[in-house]
């Protein structure tokens, strides 16, 4: 008769903790569930694929210690490694089997990426068309916030509809590391949802340029033409890889207009807008027009804490929230330095043997993550506003309530929240000598005014890049 999975699972647990320190317990071992036991093979449910390399790479020994001792020489163990959550928030899961041996690259499953295919190479069946799409950028995975709602709300609307709304073409820009990829990958996820019929294609522009200088070569331009005509969503990334290159920039220009008066969807990337894209035809500038242009903005302090938690949550990592918001406070530049932190703080905090606190968060990060607002304090914040505004320091703790007083106190005290560690009590203490909640007002007062006057959000801007220095 097989014995209880969860009664052995516990007996396990017993026997690493007394092996492995009470952090490392909590942060590893203890959210691991057992679901089930036969032949001797105990499969056990772990949150991520994160979670289980780090599992196989730095504790197989223990758990083959442990699971071998109290279900016998020849036990096995596997992994139900959570992978996505679907539509109706059901989690589904992979399983990995554990070899019994210590070469991690034995025992990671991996995904071989197979590269876009080229058009020449195809037979023109649309159902072979592989649309390039990464399975974890999804818009349930996209995290909304004052920064890029404009882009995920387009977005939306063009998912539901493809090439039928007036976001066509969309052009997503904005810094490195902002999410431009992921919001339009998952734009194409969810069209292949909502119309399985529909052909979507993701790719980068350095691919396109490869394919049509091929296509030249062979003299196969015509193949490649009538390939791109038959996408329904093209997303291409980094268009403004096309800059200089007019033989690419004129063959772009006829299948945009192909797809466009088709009722195709196109949805572009770019690292900078519209209007400060150099050596690129005025023709093709001008379709880039006929659209939306959304940019996708630095997060502020709020949405970087929401894509921290989200990411803990998918990640299985176990973050209080003062270290969520210490790490918040520190990563301050994009989405991916924020999350590459978030694990390498966990990885070398638990094999470090350290508890996490604000000062290991910021010992750890400072070798890390370049960052010039590391060091702001409240008072070098009031200083730079100060400066910027031409007010006195002492006139803008005073009670004037003059709209340019009240307007750049409110923005110092947006600026603290979001760049120092201080509590909401010491910002208002410190500037006027106010209460937490009206810094909080003056937080959503800035964020609201960021939103619908674009003079004043350059101002916010140009103040950003004096306290990076």
């Amino acid at each position: 008769m097989e014995k209880d999975y969860q009664r052995v699972w516990s007996e396990c647990l017993d026997l690493i903790k007394e092996r492995v320190t009470p952090r490392t317990f909590a942060t590893w071992f203890q959210p691991i569930q057992a679901v089930g036991l036969q032949n001797d093979v105990l499969t056990i449910q772990v949150k991520s694929q994160y979670v289980y390399e780090c599992l196989e790479e730095h504790y197989v020994d223990i758990l083959r210690m442990a699971i071998r001792t109290v279900i016998g020489v020849g036990a096995r163990l596997e992994y139900s490694v959570v992978v996505e959550e679907s539509q109706k928030g059901q989690p589904s899961s992979v399983t990995i089997s554990s070899i019994p041996q210590k070469k991690v690259k034995e025992n990671v499953v991996r995904v071989e990426k197979v590269a876009p295919k080229n058009p020449f190479d195809l037979n023109h069946n649309r159902l072979e068309i592989d649309p390039q799409l990464n399975p974890s950028y999804t818009l349930d995975c996209f995290v909304e916030g004052s920064c890029n709602r404009l882009a995920k709300s387009a977005a939306m609307a063009i998912a539901q509809n493809p090439g039928k709304t007036a976001f066509n073409p969309l052009l997503i820009y904005g810094g490195s590391g902002l999410g431009k990829t992921h919001l339009a990958q998952a734009i194409g996820w969810e069209v292949k949802q909502n119309f399985p019929d529909k052909v979507v294609l993701y790719v980068t522009t350095n691919v396109f340029q490869t394919q049509f200088t091929e296509a030249q070569l062979k003299n196969e331009i015509n193949d490649f033409l009538h390939f791109y005509r038959l996408i329904d969503v093209l997303i291409l990334d980094d268009i403004q890889e096309l800059a200089g290159k007019k033989g690419t920039q004129n063959t772009f220009f006829h299948i945009f207009n192909d797809l466009h008066q088709s009722g195709k969807q196109l949805v572009l990337t770019s690292d900078r807008s519209p209007a400060e894209l150099t050596d690129m035809e005025e023709r093709l500038l001008s379709r880039f027009r006929w659209g939306l242009s959304a940019e996708m903005k630095i997060p502020d302090f709020d949405t970087r804490l929401q894509i921290a938690r989200f990411k803990a949550r998918k990640e299985g990592i176990d973050f209080s929230e003062e270290i969520l918001e210490s790490i918040c406070k520190y990563v301050n530049s994009n989405v991916r330095e924020l999350e590459g932190a978030m694990v390498s703080l966990l990885a070398q905090a638990t094999f470090n043997h350290r508890d996490l606190t604000p000062e290991v968060v910021q010992e750890i990060l400072g070798k890390m993550v370049k960052n010039g607002m590391s060091e702001l304090t409240v008072d070098k914040i009031q200083d730079i506003v100060c400066q910027y505004y031409h007010i006195a320091p002492d006139v803008l703790l005073s009670k004037s309530r003059k709209r340019e007083i009240v307007q750049a106190r409110q923005l110092t005290m947006y600026f603290c929240k979001n760049y120092t560690n201080a509590s909401l009590t010491t910002i208002g203490r410190q500037i006027g000598r106010k209460d937490h909640t009206t810094v909080l007002y003056a937080c959503r007062a800035i964020a609201d005014l960021m939103a619908t006057d674009r003079t004043f959000r350059g101002q916010v801007e140009e103040l950003q890049q004096k306290l990076r220095g």
